[in-house]
């Protein structure tokens, strides 16, 4: 079978997991003024990517996968610790939970899936999205760094997505865009895959702060 066929379902938007729900704190930022047109869109989009994900949210979904893939299991159960310590937020922190509870039940109703990745899937208290989007790589036969290009790349097109929403912003322009930063999503998964652990970290203060005003936004399209 050609390997593309399942990471083209990983990193599909159709994936039955409910990204399209959130926004990740950008529909406050478009609320707020702080982005207001394409250019102002790719600066917050490159910050998130290049000074967040590549540093921190990257190289843990790898390592997670690299876990999965080698069946290390202790190893799993103490990133998927840490990947739910790390969310600064409690929208942030739902979504994640949310995202990952969806994902292990279409994993678990699939026949690719073995008894081992259930029985850890079944152990864990609040499976996050990570563990969860690791296993799946694992139980398609997609390498972790495939995984990782397919979360980023569905990351950045949900992005996208939600600024067709609420700036709004028409596909020609989405299009441009996706050009435009291309280059920094390759720049953020090669950071991520050469980056030590012990140098793992970001400090997204104004991502945070933006995630629990979302919260409280009086009138909201996302849950994040």
């Amino acid at each position: 079978m050609n390997n593309a066929w399942q990471l083209l379902r990983l990193a599909s938007p159709q994936l039955p997991i409910g990204g399209y729900s959130y926004s990740q704190a950008m529909e406050l930022a478009v609320d707020q003024g702080l982005v207001q047109d394409p250019a102002s869109a790719a600066r917050w989009i490159e910050d998130q990517l290049l000074l967040n994900l590549a540093r921190f949210e990257a190289p843990l979904l790898l390592a997670h996968c690299v876990a999965a893939a080698d069946e290390d299991w202790c190893e799993l159960k103490a990133l998927n610790e840490c990947h739910r310590a790390s969310r600064e937020t409690r929208e942030l922190h739902l979504e994640s939970r949310q995202m990952g509870y969806s994902l292990q039940q279409l994993l678990d109703d699939l026949p690719e899936q073995d008894d081992a990745a259930r029985a850890l899937l079944a152990d864990l208290e609040e499976p996050a999205l990570a563990v969860a989007w690791s296993l799946a790589a694992r139980a398609w036969r997609i390498a972790p760094q495939d995984a990782l290009s397919a979360w980023l790349w569905g990351w950045l097109e949900n992005q996208l997505a939600v600024l067709m929403k609420t700036l709004p912003l028409g596909q020609q322009s989405a299009q441009r865009l996706t050009s435009q930063l291309l280059p920094s999503l390759e720049h953020a998964q090669r950071t991520a895959s050469e980056l030590h652990p012990s140098r793992w970290g970001s400090a997204a203060f104004g991502l945070a702060l933006a995630s629990m005003a979302h919260e409280r936004q009086y009138s909201r399209l996302f849950r994040s």
